[in-house]
């Protein structure tokens, strides 16, 4: 069992496949065919862009932000879409850029750099636009490091900002992905 991060009811435990897939053990599909098949992926923290900036709402924000990363993790290696790399020897480095620029997923070259130093092939940059505390937008793009180039960008409505609408945009997020990958396993993601 692994522990991934702390959420309002304590640590979130993950067991069995996820938690494997998490420390980048294989795994063997229903097929036979071992994770280690699949692309190693960072997902980088969360970015908030919230021109309100309301002090009332700022510690639930952080809280949220911190539980989408952690449940993208999860559902990432659950569906085994990708190996989900460990994010925390990108910390300081994360730390680093998050000084240089305003935020890493507009910064041209910081998935490049975060994904050389851990040796993945692909960086989710993800961040939440707040338009207002109804109107919320989860997004995400897919870094490919050897390519040098986005492959993937998506963006999911929320309605309501709270605890429910910011899991049910990752899992649809996650859920889409894995659906548009089983149409077409060419999709390459």
């Amino acid at each position: 069992m692994a522990s991934v991060g702390k959420g309002r009811r304590g640590w979130l435990k993950m067991t069995g496949t996820a938690a494997l897939l998490m420390a980048g053990l294989p795994v063997r599909s229903q097929q036979g065919a071992a994770t280690t098949d699949l692309s190693s992926i960072i997902v980088l923290d969360f970015d908030l862009l919230d021109d309100q900036d309301n002090p009332l709402t700022k510690a639930a924000q952080e809280v949220r932000l911190r539980n989408a990363g952690l449940q993208l993790q999860r559902e990432l290696a659950e569906r085994r879409l990708y190996r989900v790399a460990d994010p925390a020897p990108a910390a300081p480095l994360q730390r680093d850029l998050r000084l240089q620029q305003e935020n890493l997923f507009s910064c041209d070259d910081c998935a490049d750099q975060i994904g050389r130093k851990l040796g993945v092939d692909l960086v989710m940059q993800t961040w939440v636009q707040k338009v207002s505390e109804l109107i919320l937008n989860l997004n995400v793009q897919i870094y490919d490091v050897k390519a040098g180039k986005v492959i993937f960008t998506k963006s999911v409505d929320m309605r309501g900002n709270d605890d429910v609408s910011w899991m049910r945009a990752v899992r649809f997020l996650v859920r889409d992905m894995a659906e548009k990958r089983e149409r077409n396993p060419k999709y390459g993601l």
